[in-house]
């Protein structure tokens, strides 16, 4: 009998494990806020990106932030903050990117920094916003840094969440991988193998139960009917971020940038799949350097988190993030 209850556990663990279908721009997903639609074109489609607008509560601040999210995170994963900030005086906007979310995912779209962040300007404009604070996490960080190459004059300043492409992985030994290879790793990604990821590289092997939300939203495109978009999506922007890194440029940057880095992130984007012996730098290791070369850097060190210290310890991000915009730490 045990044998029997054994066996059934087995086969029955795949199906415990499946992703409730949420849609593939995440129609079935509450963000818990009004999401707004920003029309345009690009590169000869028309294209809708979502966004959230937090209106500044009490006596406004001066400065509009802009929170872009991560390649594994959405808009919504920002919501917690973004109340906060707007609760201090802050007009507070967060966009989901074309390829991304609930935003288009156009058919053979060639992304890039430079695209995403014309359409990010444009819908700023739309929004009656010209000089932002650009406060970008992960992949987000990336975007804010070309945003910032790209139209310096039309940025106030940076502040950099556990940011890639402060290094460049592909000059420190990672391998290029040309789209087939990166399409045939999505079409392997599933709610196991995102939840495995990141426990091991955002949490340093922690796992608590408010982190499956973020885990089941984006399992929850890839279960969707049309989960073959999101699949070429993801890997058209995984050849984005191996391809643009920012490492090279970063004695162009002409506003001040804060690194905000959770020490325990292990984040090294597509290190597993270096040779043996070359050394691919982690996000802290490449923030070390960068505020080195940044021409107007502060680092600011969040000790025992990880890559998502917003999702972690939202408290104390906030605490630390509003000290930072304030000008305290």
């Amino acid at each position: 009998m045990k044998l029997l209850f054994a066996t059934l556990a087995t086969l029955m663990a795949p199906c415990a494990a499946a992703a409730q279908e949420v849609g593939a721009d995440l129609e079935h997903f509450d963000y818990g806020a009004p999401v707004h639609w920003f029309d345009a074109q690009a590169q000869g489609q028309a294209v809708r990106m979502a966004w959230l607008d937090f209106a500044a509560e009490g006596v406004p601040q001066r400065e509009t932030l802009v929170l872009l999210h991560g390649k594994n995170f959405c808009a919504v994963t920002w919501v917690e903050t973004a109340r906060a900030l707007a609760a201090a005086g802050y007009r507070v906007i967060v966009p989901d990117q074309v390829g991304f979310c609930k935003s288009s995912k156009p058919a053979g779209f060639q992304y890039s920094f430079a695209q995403l962040a014309s359409l990010t300007r444009q819908l700023l404009h739309d929004a009656g916003v010209e000089r932002p604070v650009l406060v970008g996490h992960s992949t987000g960080g990336m975007l804010a840094l070309h945003y910032a190459l790209l139209w310096p004059g039309g940025t106030e300043r940076l502040v950099l969440v556990n940011p890639l492409g402060l290094s460049d992985p592909i000059a420190e030994g990672v391998p290029y991988a040309p789209l087939g290879a990166l399409l045939a790793e999505e079409a392997r990604t599933d709610a196991q193998s995102i939840r495995a990821y990141q426990q091991r590289v955002y949490y340093g092997g922690e796992w608590r139960a408010e982190y499956q939300r973020w885990v089941d939203m984006l399992a929850g495109q890839y279960a969707s009917e049309d989960g073959q978009t999101v699949r070429d999506a993801q890997a058209r922007l995984s050849d984005m971020i191996e391809t643009q890194p920012t490492a090279h440029r970063l004695g162009q940057i002409a506003v001040p940038v804060t690194l905000v880095i959770g020490q325990h992130d292990r984040t090294a984007f597509r290190g597993n799949t270096a040779p043996q012996g070359a050394t691919v730098s982690t996000v802290p290791q490449a923030a070390e350097v960068a505020a080195g070369r940044l021409p107007n850097a502060q680092l600011v060190r969040m000790e025992g988190l990880g890559h998502s210290p917003m999702v972690q310890d939202p408290a104390e991000f906030q605490r630390v993030l509003l000290e930072v915009l304030a000008g305290e730490p």
